[in-house]
């Protein structure tokens, strides 16, 4: 009866055997990937109670699920046992195929050790394949190796105790459990897949939305920033094309967007100052400089870039930031012009005075006059003038004159400040300063050089002291601006201070500077009209030279004195005159 019925019963088995494989493989989480294995068990296999053990990350084995026995299920669900313990289990006992069954008579050695267990009742067995209670049955789960078979990595273990008929299970039994433990480990496998892709999915949905957030913000930040911003190419034959710009960028330089992307920051620049651009774009650093607006004008920007770096091809793009600092230079501007202007007519004051008047001049002395037997030896090349004289002329040369010339193809015939004196360094020579030389004697030699006109007012101080302060004030405005109306554009008028007055003009001879301070002191003495009546004062002026050698201040003393020499040589009724 028993054998005649056997097919019967292993075709119902087969069909359970689909059905909770089919359930394994539609489950919808890991979690109940787990419970249909362990349930599967018990309703396919016709075990009463099945256990499966999940390896963790870190090799230790848990209770992920339990069928069959809700008292179990509570008191051992989720509780670990390590792997040293299980490692000992699937290594005793008997194998059958990839299973491991340890009787109760090898078993007892396991009741102490830390896997999770429940241990069942029963009498003891009255024949040999009777199923005793503290016999264990283990189906180690692994994952599918490349031939099919299980060769791959633990990844579970079930047990299972009681069968329903009381009996160890035989070839088919076993064989059944077997196939059943390859097929969870497939499910288990493929739900871990789906569970982890599921975590990357949402990971990856979580950080597309903050990057596009990120993105959100940046654009934002960029387009509503309340000053310039741009971004740039770096590198190529693009390089430093502008790709974007935001409207403060657009108002700032008065470009719509569209035609910003036609330029790179090297056409708008102003000319003075592309070297710092250049340098500011390949060092990602900051830079002040002017920037072309629309209508022609040009505008101070302070400009930082920042270069965005790419992991995989380096440095692609640059992110400038422009910030208008207009007004900023504007009053930098306004005070160093008070700083260097004095406050009443505009004029250069005493410093800046000093200071253009002082980069004109080196320390180096005036040359040593050679005589009459040194100029002999030095022309056939003997003395100790012959190598100067030769220093001398190469020098002349290299500044793109002839010797006896000072640059401007006017002879000078003798010592100008170019001539080398004894202990000069060699390297002097090539400072690429042009040495300013003076006229020498009292006659009008052709020589040019720089002229010092110092002017004093006569007759301020009685206008002064008869119609007040702001009177004389008046009178200084206005003789400020006959004086700087009388010179040319690269000459100097400055106020020295009180009624003096100093005016630098370069490249004149004796007779030119003569004729300077003649038309000057007539455009002077014109009546002025203060509060309605005229006043009128007269100017001496003092013809000084300014040469290398000398200082600011010894230059200014040498005009000086030679106004007060002009003065006392008029008579005192008719300096107001002139």
């Amino acid at each position: 009866m028993e054998t005649e019925s056997e097919p019967y019963v292993r075709l119902a088995t087969l069909r359970q055997l689909h059905q909770v494989m089919a359930d394994m493989n539609t489950a919808r989480s890991l979690a109940d990937t787990l419970q249909t294995v362990a349930d599967g068990v018990v309703t396919g296999l016709g075990y009463e109670l099945a256990c499966v053990n999940l390896v963790r990350p870190d090799g230790d084995l848990v209770v992920a699920a339990l069928a069959g026995n809700s008292a179990a299920e509570a008191l051992i669900t989720g509780r670990v046992g390590s792997r040293a313990s299980w490692d000992r289990r699937l290594n005793m006992g008997e194998a059958w195929g990839d299973l491991r069954f340890i009787p109760h008579t090898e078993g007892w050695v396991l009741d102490d050790d830390d896997v999770p267990q429940w241990y069942t009742d029963g009498p003891a067995p009255r024949f040999e394949d009777e199923w005793h209670p503290s016999d264990r049955l283990f189906a180690p789960m692994y994952t599918p190796g490349i031939s099919g078979g299980s060769t791959g990595e633990l990844i579970g273990v079930l047990s299972v105790d009681r069968p329903r008929n009381g009996r160890r299970p035989g070839a088919w039994g076993r064989e059944a459990l077997q196939m059943y433990a390859f097929q969870a480990a497939i499910a288990i496998s493929n739900a871990r897949l789906r569970a982890n892709m599921q975590r990357a999915l949402v990971r990856l949905e979580r950080e597309q939305q903050a990057l596009r957030a990120s993105e959100e913000s940046f654009r934002q930040a960029f387009e509503y920033a309340p000053s310039g911003m741009a971004i740039a190419e770096m590198g190529g034959d693009q390089h430093g094309r502008i790709l974007r710009t935001n409207d403060a960028l657009c108002r700032l330089l008065g470009r719509p967007a569209s035609a910003m992307r036609r330029y790179s920051f090297s056409d708008l620049v102003h000319p003075e100052d592309i070297g710092t651009l250049l340098r500011t774009s390949a060092e990602g650093g900051r830079a002040e400089l002017r920037l072309g607006r629309r209508d022609g004008t040009y505008v101070w920007v302070s400009l930082r870039n920042s270069v965005v770096a790419d992991a995989a091809d380096g440095p692609r793009f640059l992110l400038t930031h422009v910030e208008d600092i207009e007004e900023r230079k504007r009053r930098e501007l306004q005070l160093a012009h008070r700083a260097s202007h004095d406050s009443l007519t505009g004029l250069p004051n005493s410093a800046e005075l000093r200071s253009r008047l002082g980069s004109r001049l080196c320390q180096r002395p005036g040359a040593l006059q050679p005589g009459t037997v040194e100029s002999l030896d030095a022309a056939y090349g003997h003395g100790p003038f012959a190598d100067q004289a030769a220093e001398h002329n190469s020098y002349d040369n290299h500044l793109g004159g002839g010797a006896g010339t000072n640059g401007n193809g006017n002879g000078n015939g003798s010592g100008h400040g170019f001539d080398l004196g004894p202990g000069f360094d060699a390297y002097d020579a090539f400072d690429h300063h042009v040495h300013t030389i003076a006229p020498e004697g009292e006659t009008d030699d052709g020589t040019k050089g720089l002229a010092v006109l110092f002017c004093d007012l006569d007759g301020f101080k009685s206008i002064n002291d008869r119609f007040g302060h702001n009177a004389g004030d008046a009178v200084l405005i206005e003789v400020a601006r006959r004086l700087t109306n009388g010179v040319r554009d690269g000459d100097t008028v400055a106020r020295l201070g009180g009624d003096e007055f100093v005016v630098l003009a370069d490249g004149l001879g004796r007779a030119d500077a003569a004729d300077l301070a003649v038309r000057l002191r007539n455009a002077i003495i014109p009546p002025i009209r203060v509060d309605g009546r005229a006043v009128r004062v007269g100017a001496s002026f003092g013809i000084g030279w300014a040469h290398c050698g000398m200082t600011a201040d010894e230059v200014l003393k040498s005009a000086d004195e030679r106004m007060y020499v002009e003065k006392r040589s008029r008579p005192k009724q008719h300096r107001r005159a002139g």
